[in-house]
């Protein structure tokens, strides 16, 4: 997701350094776990927050589901592309981990804040699954080749995240599939050294 250029009419305001106040009153506050539930409440916040300048959306979270932070992604990204005279900026405040940090990809690194002490945390999905071959067994193989292939692209789509999340950062692709296993600990300040925010509040 990029910001529109100033040759596009976009204000100049949505393309200074952001300051501490503001983060005074974020218009959409998220905290706990990323689900269904959180997903209708930024989607009730994201419909009556100003319609121009600076939206910043606070989250706090120990994880959850992937798929929703990827939803709630996505609906930035489409704000953002359709309404040039917004910016949504990311607010990360104590703990952002791992579909916290997938929500914190979709955002332009000049839009990505953490809070003093924040940790990110980022790691690989993970999967939970029982395989049961009773049957043919051409559909034995048809049943093991199913579950291969839903790893296989579980596995594309991390990636893409991890991709986004360091895009124009120091950390390198190879850097993350060797630390993401291990559950991978970023202090803000670190993140910051990094590239992969712009700044500490």
């Amino acid at each position: 997701m990029n910001l529109p250029s100033p040759a596009d009419g976009a204000q100049p305001d949505l393309f200074r350094a952001l300051q501490a106040s503001d983060f005074l009153n974020p218009p959409i506050l998220l905290a706990g776990v990323v689900d269904n539930m959180m997903y209708a409440f930024f989607r009730d916040r994201l419909m009556t927050a100003p319609l121009e300048g600076v939206v910043v959306i606070e989250l706090s979270t120990l994880g959850g589901d992937p798929e929703v932070a990827r939803m709630m992604g996505e609906d930035v990204r489409f704000h953002s592309e359709q309404e040039p005279g917004r910016r949504f900026v990311f607010l990360g405040k104590t703990a952002i981990y791992s579909a916290g940090a997938t929500f914190m990809s979709f955002f332009a690194r000049p839009n990505r804040y953490l809070t003093r002490g924040t940790r990110l945390m980022i790691h690989e999905r993970k999967l939970q699954a029982n395989v049961i071959l009773d049957g043919p067994l051409t559909m034995c193989i048809a049943n093991l080749k199913a579950k291969l292939n839903e790893i296989e692209h579980s596995i594309q789509i991390q990636n893409e995240g991890f991709q986004n999340l360091i895009a124009g950062s120091a950390v390198t692709m190879e850097q993350v599939l060797r630390l993401a296993p291990e559950n991978w600990y970023i202090e803000a300040n670190e993140a910051h050294n990094l590239g992969l925010i712009e700044g500490v509040i």
